[in-house]
């Protein structure tokens, strides 16, 4: 079980990673034409700050298992996550865009958590 949960991890920090350092590095305009029109409803900072959120969150599912340092801070990762992609799932819910990915990556986020948590626990 612990290395689907590596696995999960690793899938889900690739998928924050890129989506996050997208939006940190990339213009309002090019990033709508990449990932759709919800970014108007944002500022460039606050687009900024939900990619740094999302490479931190990146950072914290694999590092501090990964250097054997709190790696009690993976699942917490993982919670930020969730309310990342509650967030996400509400602006495009809003929009009446389709919120599968959303909720994909949610519902793994939240294996993560059970998995650090109960399964194989980290603590």
């Amino acid at each position: 079980m612990n290395v689907i949960i590596w696995i999960i991890q690793g899938l889900l920090a690739v998928a924050f990673f890129m989506a996050g350092f997208m939006k940190t590095t990339m213009p309002k305009d090019k990033l709508r034409e990449k990932i759709g029109g919800w970014v108007d409803d944002y500022k460039d900072s606050q687009l900024k700050l939900i990619g740094f959120s999302e490479v931190l969150g990146a950072f914290g599912l694999i590092l501090p298992m990964l250097l054997n340092f709190l790696p009690v801070l993976t699942p917490i990762a993982a919670c930020g996550l969730v309310f990342t992609m509650i967030g996400a799932a509400q602006t495009h819910f809003k929009r009446k865009e389709s919120i599968i990915m959303n909720v994909v990556l949610l519902v793994l986020a939240l294996f993560v958590i059970i998995g650090r948590f109960y399964i194989v626990p980290v603590i």
